[in-house]
């Protein structure tokens, strides 16, 4: 393997590879041919480097034909519109008939919609000079270093060495890729896989997970209460879902991302990472959402932010294997949130943000640390110590009668009837409400002694929503605290035709017949 062709196949493999960055895709067992790719460069992201001699130039088109239908297979796999191969053939001689015409246009391969290009270069006996320009045109590598006029001017170096060197280098580039994408194992990953669904079979025997109350209770985002200083409900929804559905998608969405940013990263760096993506969808819902909100989705995104700033620490390697994919996912993604209104998209840019943020502060295994994770840690601290100061300045209370009635819900399920009944007051005061507010101000009435109040607010809600027998069971209670049985009566009777089987309306309706029973005239 010291011939002349050899030597300027392995030095021209070398400069490719080496030198260019070049990766080798595919490498014949007769070691005579590379597929080589450079995705980052939209002008040569195929080259064939092919070590074949052409006795006729029929035989040459022939081979380029099959280079550009294998080239389609390629531009098919990687779903391109249009693929440009550059063919290199080195070879002793050049075709003995006219092979010019071969060399002087692209072959071009069209099927529908699409086109693969096959631009040929010939190193051969006589044809040094302009091959070298045309590789030196192309852009495609810089081999200005072998400044080739003919064959006679390669020096007769030894071709087994640079094929050593070559391959080496290859492998070991390999090698150190592979080593970027398995740092760690995914442990946290399962962990808080488990975890999401034991909490979601808990809420589940508790209330319900689609119960307001209930994920309240367990600690969803929830604006008013993370006011009064419940600061962990920034962290804690992560581990909440809404449903079954909301949580198959999330978990799958978590063992899909979360493994493989897990691995990257190593199991320290995405605990912290993941968690830091998580408070930053929090941060963001409680900012420009006032609806309970809960879910795993901000943390998902926040490692989607961890593999973009992977992508710009390695530019190369992440559009090589996974930019494409990264990117639809997201935008995929953030379309269909903003084409939904039960999709919090502020906690998924949030959590986007977040773990862009949080990968920078952490970094990559075997990384020196740099001053730019300094940075990032001095952005983000500065950047969540503003927007919490402007929130909690903002007044993000609640905001409309349903916020309202789950704040004053969440201090009666605590007994704490006097918050709750000036909560329900001063929303009543200053809005036009519905039954719902109406009802609940008066159960914190009657748990306060103020029955007349109370009463009122029952008539009040039964003038807007007849059908609400709670409603008038309670009014019933009140009428017969007062002795006031006739009317005691009729809204408890109201209340069990609304809801038949209720034995507590039953024993009520029973109780007041009874007295009614013992009153003189009645």
């Amino acid at each position: 393997m010291n011939s002349y062709e050899d030597y300027l196949f392995w030095k021209l493999a070398e400069s490719f590879i080496i030198q260019s960055g070049y990766r080798v895709v595919k490498l014949f067992p007769d070691e005579k041919e590379f597929w080589l790719e450079k995705k980052e460069s939209a002008q040569a992201p195929i080259v064939r480097l092919c070590r074949s001699d052409f006795g006729w130039s029929s035989v040459m088109a022939r081979d380029v034909e099959r280079t550009a239908a294998t080239g389609a297979q390629i531009r098919s796999q990687l779903r391109l519109r249009n693929l440009r191969i550059f063919n290199i053939y080195i070879s002793e001689q050049p075709p003995v008939d006219d092979y010019h015409p071969i060399l002087s246009e692209p072959f071009l391969y069209r099927d529908r919609f699409s086109e693969t290009s096959v631009q040929t270069i010939l190193f051969a006996n006589g044809t040094f000079r302009q091959a070298m320009e045309s590789l030196s045109l192309s852009g495609i590598v810089d081999a200005s270093f072998m400044n080739l006029s003919n064959v006679t001017d390669l020096p007769p170096g030894d071709a087994e060495e640079a094929r050593r060197r070559t391959l080496e280098y290859a492998v070991n580039a390999s090698k150190r890729e592979q080593a970027i994408f398995t740092a760690g194992k995914p442990f946290f990953t399962y962990i808080f896989m488990v975890i999401q669904v034991l909490v979601f079979l808990l809420v589940e025997l508790y209330g319900g997970s689609t119960n307001p109350a209930t994920l309240i209770k367990f600690g969803a985002k929830f604006n008013p209460l993370i006011l009064e200083g419940e600061w962990w409900r920034f962290i804690t929804p992560v581990f909440l879902h809404i449903g079954f559905l909301h949580l198959a998608m999330n978990t799958i969405g978590l063992y899909f991302v979360g493994t493989a940013v897990e691995r990257m990263l190593g199991s320290p760096r995405f605990l912290f990472v993941y968690l830091f993506a998580g408070f930053g969808g929090s941060l963001a819902s409680f900012l420009f959402s006032h609806e309970i909100s809960a879910g795993a989705s901000g943390a998902i995104f926040g490692c989607l932010g961890a593999l973009l700033y992977f992508g710009m620490v390695y530019p190369r390697l992440f559009y090589r294997t996974m930019g494409h994919t990264v990117f639809v996912i997201i935008i995929v993604n953030l379309a269909f949130g903003f084409s939904v209104s039960m999709v919090d998209n502020a906690g998924h840019l949030g959590g986007l943000a977040a773990g862009f943020l949080g990968a920078g502060i952490v970094h990559f295994p075997k990384k020196r640390k740099t001053l730019s994770q300094i940075i990032f840690a001095a952005a983000s601290i500065l950047l969540a110590a503003a927007l919490l100061q402007h929130g909690f300045k903002a007044g993000l209370g609640p905001k409309d009668e349903h916020s309202v009635i789950l704040l004053a819900q969440e201090k009666v399920n605590k007994e704490n009837y006097r918050e709750a009944y000036s909560i329900l007051s001063r929303y009543e005061k200053g809005n036009k409400v519905t039954e719902k507010t109406y009802f609940l101000l008066s159960y914190t009435e009657i748990k306060l002694q103020m029955l007349a109040d109370a009463k009122a607010h029952l008539l009040k809600a039964i003038a807007l929503d007849n059908n609400f027998p709670e409603a008038h069971f309670n009014l019933a209670l009140i009428y017969l605290e007062e002795r006031d049985l006739v009317s005691a009566k009729k809204h408890a009777e109201i209340a069990e035709s609304l809801k038949p089987g209720q034995k507590e309306y039953q024993n009520l309706v029973e109780e007041i017949g009874k007295a009614l029973s013992g009153v003189p005239g009645s």
